[in-house]
């Protein structure tokens, strides 16, 4: 085999399936890298990769149908930020006035807050950048969602974890399986030539949407109480005591350093606070898994395509990071006076980065085989 067919990426198996946490590292990669910018056309870039990515590499699952779901809610957010800042006002002071409201009078305790008045351009275009922002980050979620089997990411979290994992994937896998119902009704209806609009025909998908999401929940209760889930080992107390500090000190520091990390001027204290999480969390992780009793069956392997598909997300993370810190006004077009925003070649490259799954994830199985594993 030639060094070339080496790296072109194989069609996917059960045995080089790529390990569902490097998808979701390479989409919050993305999501740290909108956080730094509220350039429309750098979050035009990262938007558009997102979507080239889960374009190239989503299966036919029901889970991989959520992206279209994120990026209309995306939509939604822009469109209620502007209506936001049209009706409430906004602190940014402007001189190209649009149109005036009629301003509704408040009671003297409500000074500060306004309800109409006077709208500028200014005003608009910051309540539009703001909000691709919040689109953004909301798209790079959902192409997590599209590309990692929320099932084989439960089955990889470490033992000690396991019983909040169940938890949180429940609550991620609930997105998607609600657009599947949904498009699956309005099919349904559709075919029946039943009209797939309006109220009507809201409220009566809705009610088998409930049932739906019941019936499987009750279906998931059923198939762990079958595999034995809740049973633990008996561990020293000492261990246990441990266990809950280092976790819960380590996942406390590992939310404090992400949000520094996605705050503005968070990134000096952010990156330390978030290393040294980890390190805790994963010590406390390793001890709390002798609790664990559970056996793992064809456990997913974090391979070298893993490592590329999780780096280009880091590596995008961090060129966005330090480019705010050495080119801010590259990342954050004026809106006082008013710009045109600008393209920043090298942030712009770095963005690009994040294409590099496209090209060496394994490449799903064809149409009517929904994954590479269940």
């Amino acid at each position: 085999m030639t060094s070339l067919a080496r790296l072109r990426a194989p069609e996917a198996n059960r045995s080089n399936a790529l390990h569902p946490g490097a998808w979701w590292l390479w989409s919050l990669g993305l999501a740290v890298a909108a956080s730094r910018t509220t350039n429309p056309l750098l979050l035009g870039l990262i938007v558009g990769v997102a979507g080239y990515v889960v374009a190239a590499r989503r299966t036919d699952a029901p889970w991989a149908r959520s992206y279209g779901a994120f990026v209309k809610l995306g939509l939604f957010v822009v469109a209620l930020r502007v209506v936001f800042s049209l009706l409430l006002g906004s602190p940014i002071p402007g001189s190209y006035e649009l149109f005036t409201l009629p301003e509704v009078p408040l009671p003297s305790w409500a000074q500060g807050v306004r309800i109409g008045g006077r709208v500028t351009a200014e005003q608009v275009v910051f309540a539009v950048y703001d909000g691709l922002k919040l689109a953004a980050l909301l798209i790079c979620v959902g192409a997590a969602n599209a590309l990692a089997s929320p099932a084989r990411l439960l089955k990889s979290l470490p033992g000690a974890l396991y019983e909040a994992g169940v938890a949180v994937v429940v609550a991620m896998t609930f997105a998607p399986n609600l657009v599947a119902d949904v498009v699956r009704l309005r099919t349904a209806r559709r075919l029946r030539g039943r009209p797939t609009g309006g109220v009507r025909a809201l409220l009566q998908i809705g009610l088998p949407v409930l049932e739906g999401a019941l019936e499987r929940s009750v279906a998931v209760a059923a198939s762990m109480d079958a595999r034995g889930y809740g049973r633990t080992a008996r561990v020293p107390a000492s261990v246990r005591r441990t266990t809950h500090v280092l976790t819960l000190g380590g996942l406390l520091g590992v939310c404090a350093g992400s949000y520094g990390l996605l705050a503005a001027q968070g990134a000096s204290y952010g990156l330390p606070l978030l290393a040294a999480g980890l390190l805790a969390a994963v010590a406390g992780l390793r001890l709390g898994g002798r609790r664990a009793a559970r056996t793992r069956y064809r456990p997913d392997r974090w391979g070298a395509r893993a490592w590329l598909v999780a780096g280009a997300g880091v590596v995008v993370a961090v060129a966005m990071i330090w480019a705010g810190s050495v080119a801010p006004d590259a990342l954050r077009p004026g809106v006082v006076p008013l710009e045109a925003p600008q393209l920043p070649l090298w942030p712009a490259a770095s963005v690009l980065i994040g294409l590099l799954p496209a090209f060496v994830a394994p490449v799903p199985a064809g149409p009517g085989k929904e994954s590479a594993r269940p």
